[in-house]
């Protein structure tokens, strides 16, 4: 009988609210730490994939490469920094337990940017165009927003 009863008061503790929230915190904790390493993977890939580029651009066909080959390796280069800043949101959320807004919107900043530079303009349609142009405005007009009520604070 005392061991029921200590059994149905360990279920209880652990089915509180207070011990509730902080599995769920420990969860959360534990999933950010792997994305973490897994974005670390990510941007070791990616550095090893741009040097591959690097090389075959640069030391095997030293040819001018002013044109597709240019773009691809600011594409590379541009993909490095956006998983770096995927990085920094992780660790912030990890550091705070809370998403800072203006790292999402200047990360998603960098990946509009991106698609902007490598976009094929042969290929593209209007649409697409709009609404990039559509997505760089509401960002840029979310940044200054959240510029301007941060710096009133």
């Amino acid at each position: 009988m005392p061991r029921q009863r200590r059994s149905i008061r360990t279920l209880q503790r652990l089915g509180s609210d207070k011990s509730f929230r902080s599995g769920i915190s420990s969860f959360e904790s534990f999933i950010s730490k792997v994305l973490a390493i897994a974005m670390i993977i990510v941007i070791l890939v990616s550095i090893w994939d741009l040097g591959l580029v690097l090389f075959d651009s640069v030391i095997q066909k030293p040819a001018p490469f002013l044109n597709k080959t240019l773009l691809e390796i600011f594409g590379l280069f541009l993909t490095v920094l956006i998983a770096l800043e995927l990085l920094q949101n992780i660790t912030a959320y990890l550091q705070d337990h809370k998403v800072q807004l203006e790292l999402v919107i200047v990360t998603s900043l960098t990946a509009v940017a991106r698609k902007i530079i490598l976009l094929d303009l042969d290929k593209v349609t209007g649409t697409e165009l709009i609404g990039l142009a559509i997505a760089v405005l509401t960002l840029s007009v979310s940044y200054g927003i959240i510029k301007i009520t941060s710096d009133n604070h």
